[in-house]
């Protein structure tokens, strides 16, 4: 028996507001993490152990910082004659062309190119979370449940709930769906994986797009979600291992220490399930004469002659003599010079820490924007922006 014809579409396309500095000069899905990987390196790494050979990525803020990450799709096994990963920027020149407000006005503008494809079942993923999920047995799942619609959900905090899709289930049937709930009634969320039915969901967002116009299609959860569970045709599909949403700077903070433990939630290089990402050309790592490490990870490339204590270290950080880094995240290139500290703090690209500056400290977590220097001496305190985006 034929394998269903399944096609993962990536929704890369927010701006990606809530990282703040983060994504002012990158695509979400290209923010590093864990050192060496992307965001988007887990839902390619979950397409290509699923056995799914045809991906597509929908975006249109910062393309050019994916683009070169992507390399045609070579890391994931995605750069074939036929079929392989196709990227799908904003378009004009048909009724259907412009600006995508959201992520149902994206499938909506996709609609025509989705229905030639001819896939038995359509697996629409965000890429803001790290997680690892077969899209196939999800997939498989949904085909012999009959429904339009499987949510992926699992279960967060109670404080952090109004965050997300909620649903109420009766066993496997979606029995409520609400999206960004201010009181939400249960803590079981949808964790942004979706597969759909593509024929009865893009037939459904015609009549809902005649309703409030294509604007008004907005995200997935604003009409086309609660429809579907309202008659009866939406089912969960419970997911039983890690996942952690890292879109905003908190979570994205937090999910780094949570790899920084004896044991990772998950193993990174696994042989079963290992996760790809476009190769690096950089040298070993260098721990100096006077280099003190303690729980943290050490991408190629670093240099380290300070104290760094459960932090990461992305490929090329330089840490001179003197410095000391704590419980931060250093993103590519970085240097922190002699004498300076940075502590819980989230410090991106190629930013220069100059002598004896301090960034962060105890509280909330401290970000510094990309290639920026932090002029000898400056004191950024716990929890600032710096550059304070409110003084441009």
């Amino acid at each position: 028996m034929a394998l269903p014809r399944l096609l993962v579409l990536v929704l890369a396309g927010g701006a990606g507001g809530r990282l703040q500095l983060l994504t002012e000069h990158r695509a979400k899905p290209a923010v590093p993490f864990a050192g060496v990987y992307r965001l988007i390196d887990f839902p390619l790494s979950n397409c290509q152990h699923s056995g799914i050979p045809d991906v597509w990525i929908s975006i249109q803020q910062h393309p050019t910082s994916l683009a070169d990450h992507l390399a045609n799709g070579r890391p994931w096994d995605l750069d074939r004659t036929t079929g392989g990963l196709m990227t799908l920027p904003p378009f004009q020149g048909t009724e259907r062309g412009g600006w995508n407000t959201g992520t149902a006005n994206s499938l909506w503008r996709q609609a025509e190119l989705i229905r030639g494809f001819g896939a038995d079942a359509l697996v629409v993923v965000s890429a803001d979370a790290v997680y690892e999920l077969d899209y196939r047995e999800v997939a498989e799942a949904h085909l012999q449940s009959g429904a339009e619609v499987t949510m992926v959900t699992t279960e967060v905090a109670a404080d952090d709930a109004a965050r997300y899709g909620i649903v109420e289930v009766d066993g496997d049937r979606v029995t409520g769906y609400a999206y960004k709930p201010d009181e939400p009634a249960t803590t079981t969320a949808t964790n942004e994986v979706f597969v759909f039915s593509p024929g009865p969901t893009l037939d459904r967002l015609e009549q809902l797009q005649s309703e409030v116009g294509e604007e008004g299609l907005e995200d997935l959860g604003t009409h086309l979600l609660p429809a579907q569970t309202q008659d009866g045709l939406a089912r969960a599909y419970p997911l039983k291992g890690y996942w952690r949403d890292v879109g905003t700077v908190d979570s994205y903070w937090e999910a780094h220490q949570e790899f920084l433990s004896e044991e990772p939630p998950i193993d990174l290089d696994a042989e079963a399930w290992p996760i790809h990402t476009r190769g690096g050309r950089h040298s070993a790592a260098r721990v100096l004469d006077d280099g003190q490490i303690e729980n943290s990870l050490l991408s190629g490339g670093t240099r380290v002659s300070g104290n760094v204590r459960g932090s990461v270290l992305s490929p090329g950080v330089v840490v001179e003599a003197g410095a000391t880094v704590v419980d931060s995240v250093l993103l590519p290139g970085v240097r922190v010079r002699a004498g300076a500290t940075v502590t819980r703090s989230v410090v991106d690209d190629r930013v220069d820490v100059g002598r004896g500056a301090t960034v962060g400290g105890d509280g909330d977590v401290t970000l510094v924007g990309r290639a920026v220097t932090v002029a000898e001496g400056t004191e950024v305190p716990a929890g600032a922006r710096y550059p304070d985006p409110e003084e441009d």
